[in-house]
């Protein structure tokens, strides 16, 4: 039987290498991190990029203030939760996340927590070039205030 830790570090492990550059890990561009953090200074970043081996950011406390740029696609979900967690614990955490433009518009409009961020393109963490025009994603700032 595997332990939560070994299923959440299992279940958050990115699938196939995305498109045909054979890349699939999308760092945060500088200045969008940056003018980020300036706004909510983080502490920790559960997502850390190298990843240490055996770390699991759903495993571990977060700090007072996170930002979470989880992998896009399975587990999306178990971050949510992760973050509601910390939320209850008086953690403020900073999800990005992609997201359709008509979902963004509905979200935007019934939240004062959800930001737009437009459109980003993420950094291949292979060479840090910016991603393929297909890479550029609508991504939302949930953040969870205490």
């Amino acid at each position: 039987m595997k332990t939560q830790l070994a299923l959440s570090i299992e279940f958050n492990q990115s699938g196939p290498r995305n498109w045909k550059d054979g890349k699939h890990y999308w760092l945060t561009p500088p200045d969008l991190y940056a003018a980020l953090d300036a706004e909510f200074h983080f502490d920790f970043d559960p997502c850390p990029y190298p990843r240490p081996l055996g770390f699991d950011g759903l495993a571990v406390e977060w700090g007072q203030s996170n930002y979470v740029n989880p992998p896009f696609g399975r587990g999306a979900v178990l971050w949510a939760r992760k973050a509601v967690e910390e939320k209850k614990r008086g953690h403020l955490s900073v999800l990005v996340y992609p997201s359709n433009l008509a979902m963004a518009c509905l979200l935007t409009e019934i939240s004062d927590n959800i930001r737009d961020l437009g459109r980003v393109r993420w950094l291949a963490c292979e060479d840090r070039e910016p991603a393929h025009k297909h890479h550029c994603f609508l991504i939302l700032a949930f953040v969870l205030r205490p």
